[in-house]
């Protein structure tokens, strides 16, 4: 799987400095606010987080990050009807700061959050999940990006033991969302393996997360071949391979931790191949400063695993 260049870091949502915050409320507080105060609760919200998403782009432009992942509530009842109302007289900003995103060379992406689960037996929740992701396409729709994984929306497989369902639900989900769909491998309910077999039963990408995968199979080390070999086959469910987008984390209290820790001292050596790499610590652009120095070497065979 050659490169021509070094894996492109990526910046999840926020930083630990406040250059990059956003707002939100809860369902409890705008419920207590008259309809118009509703109205102006989520307005002046919204204005303010296109704001702070044009500042991130600019953050992203300044520091060489060319990955950005939006927050999933950076528009907080989107998805409701007063949210598409409060949303329209803004599309036209939208729509600019897409271009301006596409214009600087920036890539961006989603996670919706814990709430999607398409597998689940439940018809109430699956119906939920739908919504979720419909609400997130529009974004991506508003923000004129591709309907294609280079602007993807990222979820895991949900509830074990229902990948035909899952596969199913895929397959009939509108093309705003499945043509941008990718599936994540997790921790316990699908592995790497797993998650691949649906990918390529519902037409789909994969998101290799290397952290999830040695958690899953109680691994000793990122140098465990089958590391390097889920990275391949990660890759071949790609459209364009060189859009592969992958994680990374370590675990804080230790190797098998499932909690993400601060920074990242230790990297598969096999991610000096991934094209896209989102760096998933807890100290945000601290850690991918922590990697500039490992995204020197390309090639595998000198790349160590250390990155201290």
């Amino acid at each position: 799987m050659p490169v021509s260049s070094p894996p492109q870091l990526g910046l999840v949502c926020i930083t630990v400095s406040k250059d990059i915050r956003y707002r939100t409320v809860t369902r409890k507080r705008l419920l207590e606010q008259s309809d118009d105060g509703q109205r102006k609760l989520l307005d002046d919200i919204y204005r303010d987080n296109l704001q702070t998403l044009d500042g991130a782009l600019q953050y992203c432009r300044r520091n060489g990050i060319r990955l950005y992942r939006m927050p999933s509530s950076i528009f907080p009842f989107f998805d409701e009807d007063i949210g598409r109302a409060v949303m329209q007289p803004l599309v036209p900003a939208l729509a600019r700061t897409g271009r301006r995103a596409t214009e600087l060379g920036l890539r961006l992406v989603m996670h919706p959050d814990q709430f999607v689960v398409l597998s689940s037996d439940s018809p109430d929740v699956v119906a939920n999940s739908v919504k979720i992701l419909q609400m997130h396409a529009d974004i991506m729709d508003l923000l004129e990006q591709p309907r294609s994984p280079w602007a993807l929306l990222e979820i895991h497989g949900g509830k074990a033991n229902r990948s035909g369902a899952l596969v199913e639900r895929i397959r009939a989900l509108p093309d705003a969302i499945r043509l941008r769909l990718c599936l994540e491998n997790d921790e316990y309910s699908y592995g790497a393996d797993e998650i691949h077999d649906v990918c390529m039963r519902a037409g789909v990408p994969m998101v290799f997360d290397a952290h999830h995968h040695i958690v899953h199979d109680k691994l000793a080390s990122y140098d465990d071949p089958s590391v390097a070999a889920m990275l391949a086959a990660a890759r071949a469910t790609w459209p364009v391979p060189a859009h592969q987008v992958v994680h990374i984390s370590n675990g804080r209290d230790g190797f098998n931790d499932r909690q993400h820790s601060d920074l990242i001292t230790t990297m598969p050596a096999a991610y000096a191949e991934a094209p896209w790499i989102e760096v998933e610590a807890k100290s945000k652009e601290e850690a991918i400063g922590g990697l500039q120095g490992w995204l020197r070497p390309v090639d595998p065979a000198k790349a160590g695993s250390d990155c201290s």
